[in-house]
């Protein structure tokens, strides 16, 4: 039985958060896949007179010489570049950066405007993903058909480049029933709400490893730079900028509290920290209080409000979050807003806006969102990515915080230095092209990864140019 969490019933156990592995997938997201290919008959038609196994036997000895020749080839035009140009190297893509991301402003809001400047610059957003819009702020809530109109408006100046939304404003955080990230995410639709405890629609961006919502969905995440003042947001954004590429040697604390209607994440506590085991701490705690935590990179909790905020140290890029029915409404919330979140120190946060009930899977799930974090994407990503029915969901915070963001430095010509955060272990690749187009071909033996951080120092020949790729798993 479904239980409402706005007068505190007792919640109902059978809606647990699933089974998530280190790669992030879970069984509330079933995942079509391909027939493997090992599956198929190699075996010939004893009626056609075509032995296929044969003939693969055939063409793979004929082609074989001809592919390491290709590849001694490349990789001595890689080697035969003009002395004192270093090879390109590049990492693999594993979040949104600040060239696919637009910004919102409300020029009739002043705080919008000194929000969408200061952002900006600090990361760089093009002029062209700057959409200017007019509407009146002084209110929690757009009118249904007032925000389709100003949602064809946002879509027709959106660059096809664009996969998510930065918000600059604080008000209106709401469109009807949905939460206005919500609905700039998907358009405005009723299934996307809930009447009398029921589901809502899902997300296909849930546990995905989409890097382009907006072409593999048709979607755009958007996430709130929300705040009281414009010192506040500006405040976030420092911290969100701070984190990037730090690779936290943060913890993450999952408490289950005496409020068993806003504890129905807890059944899925002790699978979230078998699923980070060796990648992250991971703390449980029977209690309704953290207090005097100074390493609070995660922190999930389900209360009404809750306290002694002030005693902690949350670290750049910190996500954090309380189920509970109204932490979503921003500035009007009989209960905690997700506003303290981001006041106490986290980056990002998220709260519902109307009466969810009790689902898991209209909040955040813990173990989804540290892993596909810990995995290099940015918070929006990673906060977007752990709802599975987010429609009445609001996502506040720096969206394009990456903590655990690989970095490369070169220490000396032709020396380098990777930092990485690894979900498991297994090695780097290098590879490498006397083109950006490639073919790439490996260059030497692999670095070998650990789970949890990596620091990796290797040396390129400085008097040859060319292109270098790094991939891991």
């Amino acid at each position: 039985m479904k239980r409402s969490l706005a007068h505190g019933r007792a919640a109902a156990s059978d809606h647990g958060s699933g089974l998530f592995s280190p790669s992030c997938r879970s069984d509330l997201a079933p995942h079509s896949t391909l027939p493997p290919l090992a599956a198929q008959s190699s075996h010939a038609d004893p009626h056609d007179g075509y032995d296929s196994a044969r003939w693969e036997r055939r063409i793979n000895a004929a082609v074989r010489p001809i592919r390491h020749a290709l590849q001694a080839f490349i990789v001595g035009l890689l080697f035969s570049g003009s002395v004192g140009a270093t090879p390109l190297v590049s990492l693999p893509r594993s979040g949104l950066n600040a060239d696919e991301l637009a910004l919102l402003v409300n020029d009739a809001d002043p705080q919008s405007r000194q929000v969408a400047d200061y952002y900006q610059k600090a990361r760089g957003i093009p002029d062209a993903h700057v959409i200017h819009l007019r509407f009146n702020a002084e209110r929690s809530a757009f009118e249904k058909d007032e925000f389709i109109a100003l949602k064809r408006e946002i879509d027709a100046a959106t660059p096809e480049s664009v996969q998510a939304y930065a918000v600059t404003w604080t008000t209106p955080y709401r469109v009807a029933c949905m939460s206005l990230t919500s609905a700039l995410a998907f358009g405005f639709h009723e299934r996307y709400c809930s009447t009398q405890c029921s589901s809502s629609a899902a997300s296909p961006y849930f546990n995905s490893a989409s890097l382009s919502p907006a072409q593999d969905y048709r979607l755009r995440p958007a996430m709130m730079l929300a705040g009281r003042s414009v010192a506040e947001v500006k405040a976030l954004i420092d911290r969100g900028v701070a984190a990037d590429g730090t690779q936290p040697r943060g913890r993450a604390y999952l408490l289950s509290t005496s409020d068993a209607a806003r504890n129905s994440r807890a059944a899925g506590y002790t699978r979230a920290r078998t699923a980070l085991a060796g990648i992250l701490p991971v703390e449980i705690r029977q209690s309704d209080v953290l207090a005097d935590a100074h390493d609070v990179l995660f922190y999930f909790t389900g209360l009404a409000r809750v306290t002694q905020l002030d005693s902690l140290h949350f670290l750049p890029g910190a996500l954090a979050d309380h189920l509970t029915s109204f932490g979503g409404q921003l500035t009007d919330s009989g209960q905690m807003s997700s506003l303290r979140w981001l006041e106490a120190g986290a980056t990002a946060s998220y709260g519902t806006v109307v009466e969810p009930c009790n689902h898991p899977q209209k909040f955040p799930l813990p173990a989804v969102a540290m892993l596909i974090y810990a995995s290099g994407a940015t918070a929006l990503e990673a906060y977007w990515k752990s709802v599975q029915w987010p429609g009445e969901g609001l996502f506040i915070g720096e969206p394009l915080a990456r903590p655990f963001a690989p970095t490369l430095h070169e220490l000396a010509p032709g020396e380098f230095e990777l930092r990485l955060f690894s979900l498991g272990a297994g090695q780097v690749r290098l590879l490498a092209s006397a083109s950006p187009m490639g073919p790439f071909v490996p260059v030497r033996a692999g670095l070998s990864i650990r789970p949890g951080n990596n620091v990796l120092r290797f040396s390129l020949p400085i008097e040859r140019n060319g292109y270098v790729r790094l991939l891991w798993p």
